[in-house]
């Protein structure tokens, strides 16, 4: 049997299992966003006269629209990974060919690069 590094792509079977770990994160996420827009929405309609109060409910506000644009992030980078499964192009680095390990995945499942790839990613960037 292969190991991960001679490999050029995970099994269906393995494939199938990010899947559903992704699924489960989107629903997570989704449901986490929701929450952060009825928050967003209700925080917009409730009327305040204190001076204070209403600057700190505008910062909270901003907050909250901070952490469901990225939420809305989160998602949309998960449902890319739910492509490349179908492709069959998932866990693959986009830098350097490699499989990602599959613990990286479990940890980051949207990851597009290996730690090698990121690295390498990063050189290159730091040289321009």
């Amino acid at each position: 049997m292969a190991t991960e590094q001679e490999k050029n792509r995970y099994s269906d079977e393995e494939l199938q299992e990010f899947k559903t770990l992704i699924l489960e994160k989107i629903e997570v996420a989704k449901k986490s966003y929701d929450q952060l827009m009825d928050k967003l929405q209700a925080d917009e309609s409730r009327n305040s006269f204190n001076m204070l109060e209403e600057g700190a409910n505008t910062q909270e506000q901003e907050e909250a629209s901070q952490r469901a644009a990225r939420q809305q992030d989160f998602i949309k980078k998960l449902q890319a990974a739910l492509v490349r499964i179908e492709n069959k192009t998932y866990g693959v680095c986009r830098v350097t060919g490699k499989l990602i390990p599959k613990g990286r995945l479990l940890a980051v499942p949207h990851a597009t690069l290996s730690v090698e790839g990121k690295e390498i990613e990063q050189q290159r960037k730091s040289a321009k």
